[in-house]
């Protein structure tokens, strides 16, 4: 009995034994998507409503602020948007309604297209070419798929 084991376990390592003789060459190829989105987003804020000492500052804190939003738009394109709800009834009769909403993710290789004021709201414009977010990733985090093995011995 322990003679048919030993053969056994034996011939077990024989068999797996013969990968290690190999050695191999593998071949990857870029996985490129066939189309790539080109995604907009317009940010606004009120200049007269920013804190600011004289009118130039209240444009330069507006310009800013109309950026931020319009990365958050194109970050909700993006990633989505978090909602958080809630209702509390007290004797049948709705007592407290809540509802949050957020966003988070990561923006690269936006670009500001236009940026303008209208009366009293400054307008940012943004634009992000999804080519472009691929070809940076692809210079960190290649996406590569297995083209070919080749075995040698």
């Amino acid at each position: 009995m322990k003679l048919l084991l030993s053969v056994s376990v034996v011939a077990a390592l024989l068999a797996a034994g013969c990968s290690p003789l190999y050695n191999r060459h593998v071949e990857y190829a870029d996985v490129k998507p066939e189309a790539f989105p080109l995604v907009r987003a317009v940010g606004y804020a009120p200049i007269s409503a920013q804190l600011g000492a004289n009118t130039e500052h209240k444009m330069l804190q507006a310009m800013k602020a109309s950026k931020l939003d319009a990365y958050r738009e194109l970050t909700e394109i993006v990633y989505g948007q978090k909602i958080d709800a809630s209702n509390q009834l007290q004797k049948m009769v709705l007592a407290d309604e809540k509802l949050s909403a957020s966003v988070k993710g990561v923006i690269t290789g936006a670009r500001v297209v236009k940026t303008y004021a209208v009366d009293d709201v400054y307008i940012t414009e943004l634009e992000l070419d999804f080519e472009q977010v691929y070809l940076l990733y692809q210079n960190t985090k290649p996406r590569q798929t297995i083209k070919s093995v080749r075995y040698y011995y």
